[in-house]
């Protein structure tokens, strides 16, 4: 089976203080330790000098087992109230899924 990279950019409202971004990030840290099947996850704050990032300020990419551990983790409780926590933050996500 093909591990599954799940990448999401994420921009974050204007008002969004720089401790609710740690919390945010330290949140999927600890999303991704405790839900079977995330193999890894690293996150950051964009620095490209390129200007195509479309507003997106941050971003994260996890790897995931396969694609069942992708929609088991979607579906998870703990990812639906991370979820419900954050995206009252959140001016705009993009999100993309794709097999190794």
């Amino acid at each position: 089976m093909a591990k599954v990279k799940h990448i999401a950019l994420i921009q974050f409202k204007a008002d969004t203080t720089p401790e609710q971004i740690d919390h945010v990030f330290s949140a999927l840290l600890d999303l991704s330790e405790s839900i079977p099947g995330v193999e890894d996850f690293i996150s950051g704050p964009n620095n490209s000098p390129e200007g195509l990032a479309g507003g997106h300020t941050h971003g994260f990419v996890m790897t995931l087992a396969d694609a069942a551990a992708r929609d088991a983790y979607l579906t998870h409780p703990e990812h639906q109230a991370f979820t419900q926590n954050a995206l009252p933050l959140i001016e705009k996500v993009t999100v993309i899924d794709f097999e190794l």
